[in-house]
């Protein structure tokens, strides 16, 4: 995604070949993948879409890691059926295809994945993981829902309103230094703010050298050079998770 003062979309990266290993659901008014650990869970995690949608692979990959992690991960069709951004289109459309896909506009799909992970897969514990797109939405998420243990925000929105910043559960915000869209001085920012009016527990991590999209648009081994950022920016998201849920 983007900085507020600049939006602008980003590349798609590598994209995987990847099935899944989870299935398919209906969720009230929407679609969803949804994959389990081995054993039983009531440890759940929201797995949030970037531009690309949730069907991208990648994303898909993120979220059979988490249930291979001891959770169950619910990937939801944010987007509601709309077509997800096509790289082959013009950029200069990007904004008005963004209008009716806005990721502070989700709280009614946000309450039916929520019932379905407490009445159907008896969640208890729930966090939120965001990328790009998502990384917004779980910024906003964490702002609205004192029910979700923890949030990791990664490469979203920055924002300089004070509102943006109290946070109601624990967040692990992860960027990247050579990221074009988000400036490494409104990282500053947002950390500043955060420490000037949030009362739990967060985090605002920079990986050096590494561009918007790293954490899960970079296959490990064609970018063997970035394969440790990767790695440990997966790692921090976990130990985020299993520390806090």
């Amino acid at each position: 995604m983007a900085n507020e003062a600049r939006p602008c979309p980003c590349d798609l990266g590598d994209k995987l070949e990847y099935g899944g290993q989870g299935e398919e659901v209906q969720v009230e008014h929407l679609r969803a993948y949804v994959s389990k650990p081995g054993s039983s869970t009531d440890k759940a995690v929201i797995v949030i879409q970037d531009i690309y949608g949730w069907q991208l692979p990648n994303t898909r990959y993120m979220a059979d890691m988490l249930a291979s992690s001891g959770y169950i991960a619910i990937c939801p069709d944010f987007f509601v059926g709309k077509e997800p951004w096509d790289p082959s289109k013009d950029w200069s459309t990007f904004q008005e295809w963004l209008q009716d896909r806005s990721a502070t506009n989700i709280n009614r799909e946000a309450d039916a994945v929520l019932g379905f992970l407490k009445e159907r897969c008896g969640a208890r514990r729930i966090a939120v993981v965001g990328f790009c797109w998502g990384g917004i939405a779980t910024h906003h998420l964490i702002l609205h829902y004192p029910e979700l243990k923890a949030g990791v925000s990664v490469y979203g929105i920055i924002r300089d309103s004070e509102d943006r910043y109290s946070l109601r559960s624990p967040t692990l915000f992860l960027f990247a230094e050579n990221d074009q869209v988000i400036p490494l001085d409104q990282v500053s920012t947002l950390e500043k703010k955060l420490q000037e009016h949030c009362t739990v527990d967060f985090k605002v991590k920079v990986f050096a050298g590494q561009t918007h999209g790293f954490v899960h648009r970079k296959r490990e081994d064609i970018n063997p050079n970035d394969r440790p950022f990767i790695e440990e920016a997966r790692r921090d998201m976990l130990n985020w998770l299993n520390k806090y849920i």
